[in-house]
């Protein structure tokens, strides 16, 4: 049922003559099972294990609404972490893959930047056509660890009430 609602959210996305909402060309071997990070509000923190400094061997979001999101492949001892602070946004992720994803850079609005994994294989850089938008959601594949990874932008509206 995810894959559907991903499907239709970027069907919307592409036929909409809005450059508030992209995606990034999906990047790695894309062998294994699907995967999408989906969470209420904005992203929070940033959570990813890597395997002997080698690969990426999981990732997790957290969402202010709604919590952590599943992790994204395995867990194996302490992540590396990136607590956002109030107001700041991820707006770039770049990495390195080969059949896995070997590294994974996250850039945040206010310059600071959580780097993991191994520095080799083929590079990538991903981010969104419009200045103000962020991460909204990851997707790809796992085959164990992740073998491939697209990210999902767009404005993050809050709504606004009278009281």
């Amino acid at each position: 049922m995810r894959h559907i609602a991903v499907f239709a959210l970027l069907t919307a996305c592409a036929l909409a003559d809005d450059s508030h909402y992209s995606f990034s060309r999906s990047v790695g071997s894309g062998y294994g099972t699907s995967y999408s990070v989906i969470g209420e509000g904005r992203i929070k923190a940033v959570r990813v294990w890597e395997i002997y400094s080698n690969y990426i061997y999981g990732f997790q979001l957290r969402y202010s609404d709604s919590g952590w999101a599943p992790v994204v492949g395995y867990v194996s001892g302490e992540p590396q972490e990136l607590e956002l602070f109030e107001g700041e946004r991820i707006i770039q992720v770049s990495g390195k893959y080969t059949h896995y994803i070997q590294s994974l850079i996250f850039v945040t609005s206010n310059g600071r930047s959580l780097h993991v994994g191994e520095a080799s294989g083929h590079s990538f850089n991903m981010y969104p056509t419009h200045p103000d938008a962020e991460l909204r959601f990851l997707s790809g594949s796992v085959s164990g660890p992740p073998t491939s990874i697209q990210a999902h932008w767009a404005i993050f509206y809050t709504e606004i009430t009278d009281n």
